[in-house]
Parts: C-alpha cells; structure tokens; sequence
C-alpha cells in the first residue's frame, strides 16, 4: 500500500484526475476496513464525475450498494 500511496500523491501534484480514478479504485480494492474502502470509492467517484470517466456510474452504484450514497429518484413524469 505504500507504493500506492506514493502513486496516489504523485498523481496529485501532476493533477492527472484520471489516473487518481484509478489509483483510488486500486486503494478501495485493498482497503482492510469497510469504512476505508468506501474513502477511497468516494475520492474515485468525485474524480470520475470531474473527467467524465467511464466508470463514474459503475462506482456511483458501488456506493449506492454499500449504502454510502442515495439513489437517484425517478424522474418526474412531464406535464400534460
């Protein structure tokens, strides 16, 4: 994990938010503690949603799954 922690800060500094999408999602898949893991899921999701990343709906239901985010509501049907 401290090779990855270097990566993650690195990433950082280079403001490369795709990467950090990715390095995050690696730290969530190795996180020991629920709670840790739901972190780093939440910091790959803000990024993904920052770069429009492919996987920004995939860990939105991640965390909606692990009951750390709310589900969207149903849009409202239009006027008649």
């Amino acid at each position: 994990m401290i090779e990855l922690e270097r990566e993650l800060l690195a990433a950082h500094a280079a403001k490369d938010l795709r990467a950090l999408v990715t390095l995050y999602q690696q730290a969530a898949a190795q996180a020991q503690a629920p709670d840790r893991a739901a972190f780093y899921l939440t910091h790959a999701h803000v990024f993904a949603l920052e770069t429009n990343h492919p996987d920004a709906a995939m860990l939105r239901a991640l965390l909606v799954a692990q009951g750390r985010e709310s589900a969207l509501p149903a849009p409202n049907p239009p006027f008649r």
